[in-house]
């Protein structure tokens, strides 16, 4: 299928999607989602045993996370469980083959989630990573802090949402991230390497190892009293003056002033 927003190549047993929407900086936009689940579910009945999941040209951004200009003004959960980036996230995660992300250029927001939901992160070192909800005021998702939670140390991952900063390629490393980093060159090599050797093991197995590590990862047992206060928390932030301060201040492309009415 010839597709708008992404390509796709599968040979070898191993499949490839590439980002190509660069007017938008391969933002995780609606149209650009569905192109992903269209060729989620193609690859899903053939016979894949690796996805490699990358940006078509190398460029300084390699994917600029949720598109803000889709996320509601106030007043509502800006990332309810139906929203589309939540969606490819679970998406990405219960894919029954090892997923690799190739990583060439800056990463921001949910697409820093969405790194965290593939099983392999390959880096060069123009790769950055940086978590942004704080710099828009967003609460961000319980499920989505511990994807942090389950690759980085708990004070890393505090740094990273509590900062907004971007994490250098090197560091990224250091902290798991990435599993592998590379010069620029060589990265693309190494990537596709590490997918056909991949491809080579026992898909039966791979895929049972991929769903008990998920599982495990996910057993942390959370009573309807806790989930329930979270979510009040959550909400108390998306109906606050520091949301609409932050969805304005993009907008407006200024830097917010927080905190001015609590």
């Amino acid at each position: 299928m010839n597709y708008q927003y992404i390509k796709t190549e599968q040979a070898d047993l191993i499949a490839t999607i590439r980002f190509n929407h660069y007017s938008k900086r391969n933002a995780l936009s609606e149209c650009l989602i569905e192109e992903m689940h269209h060729a989620l579910e193609v690859f899903g009945k053939e016979d894949v045993r690796v996805l490699v999941l990358r940006s078509d040209q190398k460029n300084k951004v390699w994917s600029a996370g949720h598109d803000v200009m889709e996320l509601p003004r106030s007043e509502r959960d800006p990332l309810p469980a139906d929203d589309p980036v939540m969606v490819l996230l679970k998406s990405i995660r219960a894919f029954r083959a090892p997923v690799i992300a190739m990583v060439d250029g800056s990463v921001w927001g949910a697409s820093t989630d969405l790194i965290m939901s593939c099983d392999i992160a390959m880096g060069d070192h123009d790769s950055t990573f940086a978590i942004t909800p704080a710099k828009l005021g967003l609460p961000y998702t319980a499920s989505g802090i511990l994807h942090f939670m389950s690759r980085m140390p708990l004070n890393v991952v505090k740094e990273m949402f509590l900062t907004a900063d971007p994490i250098g390629a090197d560091r990224a490393l250091q902290i798991g991230i990435l599993n592998h980093l590379y010069v620029s060159g060589e990265l693309e090599a190494k990537t596709y390497q590490m997918a056909r050797t991949i491809a080579s093991r026992s898909p039966q197995a791979n895929s049972v190892l991929k769903a008990q590590a998920q599982m495990l990862s996910d057993a942390a047992v959370m009573n309807p009293a806790v989930f329930e206060h979270l979510q009040s928390l959550r909400k108390n932030v998306y109906m606050g003056s520091d949301y609409r301060e932050g969805i304005t201040a993009f907008l407006e492309r200024r830097d917010p002033v927080f905190g001015q009415a609590m």
